[in-house]
């Protein structure tokens, strides 16, 4: 369970103060894949950042499995995926996934294994240059489940490929996360990415941000694409856009 308690953040700088985020509170049951919506601008990426403890909160708490977030971090229990790939080009495919326990010089999940759970079974020895925009984002995923992690936190990960590359990574992460069984925060620009692949939807408000709605996805798994053409799911998008506006 991951529980957000009265989450505030404010930058200061010289000139002016900013209030990101005000009193964010909501809880998540373990396993959930839970997308975050809003403006942009708004704080979504503060969020994530401040439930993984890279940043420190103004105010407020997070718990995870009752202990604080820092102790959580500590143990490993959180892992990150960024809009960019972030390869090294001169390091093969395997190579990259492996960087973190070279870095941290700990034992992780198997890179070979790792890259066939991601669907890169036989690109072991490919370099970044040689992959598809797709596959770069595979690698990252796999990199980011060397740790075997409890929490994934997810920042726009597919945001730069396109429509049809990003629906296949979609039932692709969404089988994933059903094999491994972790925590997924998600953040998106798409309603419908939203909506597909999410329990929950975490919808912001614009800056400061607040929680405007925090809304259960009632669709079955296991989901595939032929769920967008449904009137149910065009309702819930429907809805969604309608507050977000």
């Amino acid at each position: 369970m991951i529980e957000v308690s009265e989450i505030s953040k404010t930058f200061t700088s010289s000139s002016r103060q900013v209030n990101a985020l005000d009193r964010i509170s909501f809880s998540v049951p373990g396993r959930d894949f839970v997308s975050i919506i809003g403006p942009s601008g708004c704080g979504k990426s503060t969020l994530l950042k401040i439930i993984g403890d890279i940043i420190e909160p103004s105010f407020g708490s997070i718990t995870v499995d009752g202990v604080p977030s820092r102790e959580a971090r500590l143990k490993g229990m959180f892992s990150f995926v960024f809009q960019n790939p972030v390869l090294l080009p001169w390091r093969t495919v395997i190579d990259n996934v492996r960087l973190p326990l070279e870095i941290l010089h700990r034992n992780g999940r198997d890179a070979s294994a790792l890259l066939d759970l991601v669907g890169l079974h036989g690109l072991e020895h490919q370099y970044p240059s040689e992959l598809s925009g797709g596959m770069q984002h595979r690698v990252a995923l796999a990199r980011a489940l060397t740790f075997d992690p409890r929490i994934l936190l997810m920042d726009e990960p597919f945001s730069a490929v396109d429509e049809f590359t990003r629906d296949i990574l979609n039932v692709e992460l969404l089988r994933i996360w059903q094999e491994i069984g972790v925590t997924i925060f998600f953040i998106t620009h798409s309603i419908s990415e939203a909506v597909f692949l999410s329990d929950r939807v975490l919808l912001l408000s614009g800056r400061p941000a607040r929680v405007k709605q925090f809304r259960s996805i009632p669709f079955a798994r296991p989901r595939d694409n032929s769920l967008k053409d449904s009137q149910e799911f065009q309702e819930v998008v429907k809805c969604l856009r309608e507050d977000l506006g």
